[in-house]
């Protein structure tokens, strides 16, 4: 696949991972830490907010990886 292409793929993937993963993570708060304590709502969006890092990583080491030669 060509470097630009793979860029412009991954550009698209990372923004929907986002927003997806925004409105997933937000949805689960609202339906399950309604009653809970700030303690619980820190923690919650803590690690829902570092969680996303791991696609994303796997999406920009595939956007940076050099293209096979063809032989």
């Amino acid at each position: 696949m060509p470097v630009r292409l793979k860029k412009l793929v991954g550009m698209i993937l990372l923004v929907a991972l986002v927003v997806i993963y925004a409105l997933v993570a937000t949805a689960i708060a609202t339906a399950r830490l309604g009653e809970s304590s700030w303690i619980v709502h820190l923690a919650y969006f803590f690690f829902t907010g570092l969680l996303w890092v791991l696609p994303a990583m796997w999406i920009i080491k595939w956007m940076a990886t050099a293209p096979k030669p063809r032989d």
